[in-house]
């Protein structure tokens, strides 16, 4: 399980309680979800990267590159945990 998997099952334990107890496999339920909020991350910061500039030095693209993926990782987990919220009665 990557790292968004275990976000988003800590999240389930503490925030979604029933539904956490619920899950039969759980192992497997957050492994899926975390590959597939990594699968999205990836794809949306390819798009924020943009084009490179002739003239960047290293560092400059470096920052564009962590800059772009963590935009990325921060749109797509704020989304899941917007979608996987419980819907009021």
């Amino acid at each position: 399980m990557n790292h968004h998997g275990a976000q988003m099952m800590r999240h389930w334990e503490a925030e979604r309680p029933s539904e956490f107890a619920e899950l039969e496999e759980v192992e497997e339920h957050f492994t899926q979800m975390g590959e597939e909020i990594a699968e999205q991350v990836e794809l949306r910061a390819r798009g924020l990267v943009g084009t490179v500039p002739p003239e960047e030095g290293y560092l400059a693209r470096l920052q564009r590159l962590n800059t772009a993926r963590l935009a990325a990782e921060g749109d797509v987990v704020r989304e899941f945990l917007m979608t996987e919220l419980p819907q009021a009665p």
